[in-house]
């Protein structure tokens, strides 16, 4: 099989603050692109409507993906090790229904593959009950391009270095094995 012909799927996950999805999906081998927006609300979605709780919207990250090279579960086990999906409508200090934990699946698949994940992996490595919602994307909305790659290009920033380094490098260091060579 040559590059061109590769299988690609896609997935859009909500755990929070999308900054810090992004960076680390963008290293795991077989993700091929990640962009960062919003899903599961209603309106225009910005960032300043979306920031205000009321949208419905979540931030989530929609990440494109190479199955032959990593899973659809597999990508999952990383989202419910990197955030806590027994926090409803919260991630750490991110309050409001925009940081809730979500998966919008992409067909039925993923649906059957997200709660077998839940029911096997993600409740085992919890104490407390999940409250990741499983819900069918109705669309994704790409965000603000500021938005994009933000953890690559403000790595000084507050935010970043106080809350997205630490989980960047926790993640780095749990899912070594499964780390690209060099960052995309």
């Amino acid at each position: 099989m040559t590059g061109n012909s590769e299988k690609r799927e896609v997935t859009t996950l909500g755990g929070g603050c999308f900054w810090c999805l992004e960076p680390i999906y963008r290293d795991l081998i077989g993700v091929t692109n990640v962009q960062v927006g919003y899903a599961g609300g209603e309106g225009p979605a910005t960032y300043k409507r979306v920031s205000t709780g009321k949208t419905g919207y979540a931030e989530v990250a929609q990440i494109n993906f190479d199955p032959e090279q990593i899973s659809f579960e597999e990508i999952l086990k990383v989202f419910f090790t990197i955030h806590d999906p027994t926090t409803l409508n919260r991630q750490g200090a991110d309050v409001g229904t925009q940081y809730r934990s979500a998966i919008f699946y992409h067909d039925e698949k993923q649906k059957e593959i997200a709660q077998r994940v839940i029911g096997e992996f993600a409740a085992n490595l919890w104490d407390d009950p999940i409250v990741t919602e499983i819900t069918p994307l109705d669309a994704f909305h790409r965000a603000e391009d500021y938005h994009q790659r933000y953890y690559e290009q403000n790595p000084n920033q507050g935010y970043c270095r106080v809350v997205i380094s630490p989980k960047v490098a926790k993640f780095r260091k749990k899912f070594a094995d499964k780390l690209k060579n060099e960052s995309t």
